[in-house]
């Protein structure tokens, strides 16, 4: 391509704004739409989330609300999350699609891979903690239960805006957790790690990855433990990943 070429593709800065600005607006949205129709299927949606207790705790398991606009903030706190969920996929398309003009062809074609695979790890990780995490979890909780006659009775019955708020912040930590190999893919392609410095901070990596553990899930062992082992595999992942992409470069020098 040219010099002159380039120059003439060069769109001024007030078009980039009017771009951003449409596409901010497109987002807008479509995050709009999909929060209305997720607030519709909001029980829907909650009666899904609920499933590993129910199966933990059988069919005539109970939640409760006690107070009267509990569970209509809790239908609201599902419909925008449950929309943020499915427009991120969009979202990455628009943030993609922006910044693919000023790309090269080869800097496009590398791009994709991180777009697409971003949704899906953090896909991933949300089933993970449903299908997973959240079973083990509410079985080692259920277990402190005290059912005793001669006693005062001790049951597990969670409030349905606490149950919402620890799923959705395991979902949120295993999401993150999960782009691990994007992210570190992504600093390797631009030169900031290597294979060998990823390797030789294995020991180091360990003890930060709990650390994060123990801070993102809530205090048991059992989330931490579940959030830590996957997210050190994908940092075992992402060092393979990376010297594929070293192996790669010195292929094209």
């Amino acid at each position: 391509m040219s010099e002159e070429s380039i120059e003439n593709s060069k769109a001024p800065l007030i078009e980039h704004f009017i771009e951003l600005r449409k596409r901010i607006l497109r987002s807008i949205c479509v995050l709009s739409f999909t929060f209305l129709v997720a607030f519709i299927f909001s029980e829907n949606i909650y009666l899904f989330l609920v499933d590993p207790y129910e199966q933990i705790m059988g069919e005539n398991s109970q939640m409760i609300y006690t107070a009267p606009q509990e569970f209509l903030i809790v239908k609201l706190k599902i419909a925008l999350f449950g929309a943020l969920l499915i427009t991120f996929p969009y979202f990455c398309l628009e943030i993609y699609s922006f910044i693919a003009p000023g790309l090269y062809k080869k800097e496009k074609i590398a791009m994709v891979p991180y777009f697409v695979c971003s949704p899906i790890l953090f896909f991933l990780g949300a089933l993970t903690v449903h299908f997973f995490i959240m079973p083990l979890a509410l079985n080692f909780f259920s277990d402190m239960q005290i059912k005793n006659a001669n006693s005062v009775t001790v049951l597990m019955v969670p409030k349905v805006s606490e149950y919402l708020n620890l799923i959705t912040s395991l979902i949120i930590a295993f999401g993150l957790c999960f782009q691990l190999p994007v992210l570190l893919s992504l600093l390797a392609r631009v030169g900031f790690i290597t294979s060998d410095y990823l390797k030789r901070g294995r020991k180091y990596a360990v003890v930060l990855v709990f650390l994060i553990a123990a801070f993102l899930t809530p205090p048991d062992l059992i989330s931490q433990i579940g959030l830590a082992i996957p997210t050190l595999l994908l940092y075992e992942i992402s060092i393979l990943i990376v010297s594929m992409i070293e192996k790669r470069k010195d292929n094209d020098y």
